[in-house]
């Protein structure tokens, strides 16, 4: 059975992945799950909706001055953003988005997922 993570993101990153513009998910933490293939994006505050989805195509784990020079182009912040974000990390994540879809309408955590909030980072979904 495939897992599946939900993850929260901002919604101008949300939007920007849905539109194909954002190519890589940065990530100062990840899943530990080695099954995870598909992403449920939670659109936090203030959209507060889960608006879509995408496969993942390869999680690259790197220090984050080598994250940067393969990600830079599809990263979707620039570089004074990304130095900010990985500020302290020895090792940063990048998820290789593949076939981001929209919903045609967002979805409430609790009636579609049975979650009365949204998690900080990720959670599994089964």
């Amino acid at each position: 059975m495939q897992t599946r993570v939900l993850l929260s993101i901002k919604p101008n990153f949300a939007n920007a992945i849905l539109e194909g513009t954002k190519t890589f998910e940065l990530r100062r933490t990840i899943f530990r799950n080695p099954t995870v293939r598909k992403i449920i994006i939670y659109a936090s505050s203030p959209v507060s909706r889960v608006i879509g989805e995408f496969i993942i195509d390869g999680i690259l784990a790197l220090e984050p001055r080598k994250l940067w020079h393969i990600t830079a182009e599809g990263a979707g912040v620039d570089r004074e953003f990304f130095e900010k974000y990985f500020r302290g990390c020895r090792i940063g994540f990048a998820l290789r988005v593949h076939h981001p879809r929209r919903y045609k309408e967002p979805l409430r955590l609790e009636e579609h997922f049975g979650l009365s909030r949204p998690p900080q980072s990720f959670c599994y979904l089964i």
